[in-house]
């Protein structure tokens, strides 16, 4: 189905497809999507204070909890070249302090009182959100008006130098260590001509980063962070009279600000093709991108270029797909889409090819997929197929107070009026084939675009001819320099105000735990059903979980589990891959199929009044398999290829090697799940159909639903199945795991000229049915289960060598793994792996009262929020059927957590964490890094290679 996502930042936040809807004060609006739609009114109100703020109000008393989103109309269209990257580097900043509330107490002050908080800068704004029990509301808006009002007098050359350092941290984990992270650079670069606000990345240039001052960043505040560019948002639980009040106290007296033009649109037309290359150093296989100019958002021809990318590339009957992946086999993943923003718009079509691909093939395909797609031409079936998901997205994106309160901040922003979305939902419907053919020939057709070829080093051969080298810059390695800035002496100078800042407010009474009720049943066949009826919307979410996923697989023909869930999802015995998918889509529904390391799961989403034709489709897809043996081809071509490139990226290499090195080679768990390229190469369609054979049945499976259906209807949809899938006995093999560690090991895989390095550290642990699973992850909380964990607190914030540094206990019935892990910069590797080493030695000396009260609040306070979404408690009843829980184990897991006393902490750190024990890897650049490790005291030093073998190293610093 089609996706048009708010203009919010992703990379924090889930994807919102079309989703909210209102009318103007009271009304509502009806959705579409075929049958008989329900009409759901959302209320909101909607007011200016006298500084400017606009404030829109939402209740929704569903749950116990409140959201607070306050969008900013800054993003990085408002820099300038030579200072960019300052809208996102201010985001970080305001997580900092503030003149009331002290150095990293902002999540700090939100997870004590149960909530979480987070903030997100993309190309046209800013914002910045919290979701909390709804006793936390006036903690929320006096944090944040502290920081919209009197923030600026505690921006210190120390704080801003932390902030500089973890913002340069993040740029190197999602761009400069990443397969073709230099893309978007090379791209804008091309695309937009020097001075355009999207010329540059929101992430900003390093130099630009590096560069900037504490007097710029004033300077930046006092421009876009005033009352009168920014709009609040509260949506959830609570009363209006109340919040009318808390937000004129806390919010009324902050001054205006400098007054903010809007920007117009600044639409761009190439003169010429573009075509550039880059050698990548993370690329394992060539990628190929072309862009186009279009348009602004929320224009008519936005949205038909919406529909464009969905039809040109989206399913079995687009023309990429059927030209490029079925008929010559050049690449398993191509896209295409349209990305209309504030002020202007692109096309893009994404090709990543298979292993050795000439781009100048793929440039062919390309070019071959326009011709078939003019003559092929659009038919109703096409355009209906698309709108068909628009209402299951509609209701799915109004799940959370969360979404509410992102579709109102923006669309007030960027419209002006929050009930813009009724006049945004009219102007998607009324796409017609007509206006995808317009826009086509409009942009698209003959027109000059930015072309890049992106291909390993060394393969300079796959470039598309008469490109030219892009000119990306990248980052040396250097040894560490530690900058000593000393903070001020003297105190904060504090803003006047009205009242006394300086006192948090009272949060009163939690919300008390109110575990919803479910139901349970069993089937004549042996599969259990779990269920929880939720009308708050008509939707359904559910699933279907089959023990034993790669647990049962061969290790000589590792990965049969995960083309399973692939293969089946391509047609029945009835319907043809491309009927199957069709059917699905024409009902606005969604079902998905994949594996684990200890199961095999369909899951769906589909309207109440689908849920019937929805089960008929997964008893067919389940009981009426396929196996194309065409699709099979197409299948295996695309895993082999898929591996070969999670193999550049240094997050999954660790993870492989570190499964590995702790579960040892006679165990499933050190194979990865999706197999090897030698490993898929082997397997045949009839090692697909022995698994099927032996390992599908009802006796392993476990039903879960949420939503607005009851048990009667929800039993009565499942009788065909009950009758017409037998039972067989399955038995799940048993692993040996490897025996306990008794040394500290280092080993080291390396990455050349890696612009950070992974850390994975630690051992086996224990599964999660042990008794004391749930208390360790209680204890692990404040070393590292959270953001005020000790060493994020370190690792990001005191130091600034990482984005993010955190410590977790896993398990499920095999045992886990206790894991403290980081990203973090090149040249503060041994330093970053010596603080994780103190840290977990340390923290078995115990913790102070503080930090356990800090811990129960987090823990127990959150469970308000643990209940809002069908997603959310879908999950409940997966962990519940997997462990065989009772239905108030959650009841029972916050009595465990009042119960710690520091004491059982003590003796659980203890107990559980031993770091002369652990295995230390670290996936990074062994020329510069991996020396230092010989002089660390570990009991061995060891360099591997990608797969976890052993190696020597040539060119070492020693």
């Amino acid at each position: 189905m089609i996706k048009r996502h708010l203009k919010t930042p992703l990379f924090f936040m889930m994807a919102i497809a079309i989703s909210f809807t209102s009318c103007k004060d009271t009304g509502g609006v009806s959705s579409g999507g075929g049958g008989e739609s329900a009409k759901l009114s959302v209320d909101f109100e909607k007011y200016t204070l006298d500084n400017g703020l606009e404030v829109i109000l939402h209740q929704d008393k569903s749950d116990p909890i409140v959201s607070v989103a306050i969008q900013y109309g800054v993003g990085s269209n408002r820099e300038k070249t030579g200072r960019t990257g300052f809208a996102h580097l201010f985001e970080h900043m305001l997580f900092q302090e503030s003149e009331n509330v002290p150095q990293d107490q902002f999540f700090k002050n939100i997870q004590d009182a149960g909530g979480t908080l987070n903030g997100g800068t993309w190309k046209d704004g800013t914002i910045y959100y919290e979701i909390v029990p709804n006793n936390a509301l006036e903690k929320v808006l006096w944090m944040e008006s502290d920081r919209m009002g009197f923030l600026i007098n505690t921006v210190t050359e120390a704080a801003f130098y932390n902030q500089q350092e973890v913002v340069q941290n993040e740029k190197r984990q999602r761009v400069d260590n990443n397969p073709y992270g230099h893309t978007g650079w090379v791209l804008d670069k091309n695309l937009y001509p020097e001075g355009h606000p999207y010329n540059w990345q929101v992430i900003g240039e390093l130099v630009d980063l590096q560069n900037a001052t504490v007097e710029d960043v004033k300077e930046f505040y006092d421009m876009y962070y005033g009352p009168n560019n920014a709009t609040l948002v509260l949506a959830g639980d609570f009363e209006t009279g109340n919040a009318k009040e808390l937000v004129e106290k806390y919010f009324g007296e902050i001054k205006r600000r400098q007054d903010v033009p809007r920007l117009t649109p600044m639409p761009v037309k190439l003169e010429e093709t573009k075509r550039l290359y880059h050698e990548d150093n993370f690329a394992k296989a060539p990628q190929l991108n072309m862009v186009w100019h279009t348009v602004e958002q929320y224009t008519d021809d936005a949205y038909a270029l919406d529909f464009l990318g969905e039809l040109f590339s989206s399913g079995k009957n687009a023309p990429l797909y059927k030209v490029l992946t079925k008929e010559k086999e050049l690449t398993s993943r191509a896209y295409s889409y349209n990305s209309s923003n504030e002020l202007a718009g692109t096309f893009r079509i994404n090709i990543t090819a298979n292993d050795g691909v000439d781009l100048d093939d793929v440039e062919a395909g390309v070019n071959e997929a326009f011709t078939r797609f003019e003559t092929e031409g659009i038919t109703d079936r096409d355009v209906e197929r698309i709108k068909a998901g628009l209402e299951t997205g509609f209701y799915n994106g109004i799940s959370s107070v969360l979404g509410k309160s992102f579709q109102l901040a923006s669309y007030n922003e960027f419209t002006g009026d929050p009930s813009f979305i009724e006049q945004d939902i009219e102007n998607i419907k009324k796409v017609t084939k007509e206006d995808i053919t317009r826009v086509y020939n409009k942009y698209i057709k003959g027109q000059p675009y930015v072309m890049t070829s992106f291909v390993p080093k060394g393969q300079l051969e796959l470039i598309t001819e008469n490109s030219t080298k892009a000119p990306v810059v990248e980052e040396k390695i250097t040894e560490n320099v530690a900058v000593d800035i000393a903070e001020a002496d003297s105190e904060v100078l504090k803003t006047p105000s009205n009242f006394d800042r300086s006192v948090a407010p009272e949060t009163g009474e939690s919300p008390a735990l109110k575990i919803p009720s479910s139901w349970t049943a069993e089937l004549s066949n042996g599969m259990e059903v779990y269920g929880i009826e939720q009308n708050e919307i008509p939707t359904v979410n559910f699933s279907l979980v089959m023990e034993g996923g790669h647990l049962l697989d061969d290790k000589n023909k590792n990965g049969v589990a995960n083309l399973m869930t692939d293969i089946m999802m391509e047609g029945t015995a009835n319907k043809t891959p491309l009927e199957l998918e069709e059917e699905i889509e024409m009902l606005g529904a969604s079902i998905n199929m994949y594996t684990t390391r200890e199961s095999i799961v369909i899951q769906g989403n589909t309207l109440t009044r689908n849920f019937g034709k929805t089960m008929d489709l997964i008893e067919e897809i389940l009981l009426e398999p396929r196996f194309d043996v065409e699709e099979f081809g197409r299948i295996k071509i695309k895993t082999i290829n898929d591996i070969k490139r999670s193999s550049a990226n240094p997050d999954r290499v660790a993870s492989n090697v570190y499964n590995k090195l702790l579960y040892g080679e006679d165990h499933i768990f050190s194979y990865p799940t999706s197999g090897t390229p030698e490993s898929v190469e082997a397997i045949s369609i009839e090692d697909l159909k022995a698994f099927y054979t032996n390992n599908f049945s009802p006796s392993i499976s476990k039903f879960h639903v949420v939503g607005k259906i009851d048990k009667s209807a929800v039993m009565k949809e499942l009788k065909d199945l009950e009758s017409n899938w037998k039972a067989k006995e399955v038995t799940i093999p048993e692993f040996p795991i490897a025996s306990a560690r008794d040394k500290a090991s280092l080993y080291f895989v390396d990455v050349p000229d890696a612009k950070q390095s992974v850390i994975n550290i630690g051992y086996i642990g224990m599964p999660r049915t042990d008794k004391d699973f749930y208390p360790a992850e209680v204890m692990n909380y404040k070393l590292g289960g959270s953001f005020s964990g000790n060493v994020n607190l370190i690792l990001r914030e005191e130091k600034g060598f990482t984005y993010g540094a955190r410590t977790n206990f896993s398990g499920s019935k095999i045992p886990g793994t206790f894991t403290a892990s980081s990203s973090v910069r090149t040249n503060t590797t041994g330093e970053s792996v010596k603080i994780f080493k103190e840290q977990i030695e340390a923290y078995k000396n115990g913790i102070s009262q503080e930090d356990l009260d800090f811990t129960k609040n987090a823990l127990i306070k959150s469970n308000a929020r643990r209940f809002e979404t069908q997603g959310s408690l879908l999950g409940m009843l997966q962990e519940r059927s997997s462990y065989d829980l009772p239905a108030n184990y959650i009841e029972d897991e916050e009595g465990v957590v009042k119960a710690m006393t520091l004491e059982e902490h003590k003796k659980l750190a203890n107990k559980y964490l031993d770091e002369s024990k652990m295995a230390y890897l670290v996936v990074g650049d062994a020329a510069t890094q991996y020396a230092q490790f010989k002089d660390m005291g570990f009991d061995e030093v060891k360099l591997l290679d990608t797969d976890g073998e052993e190696v020597k190293l040539k060119n070492v610093k020693m």
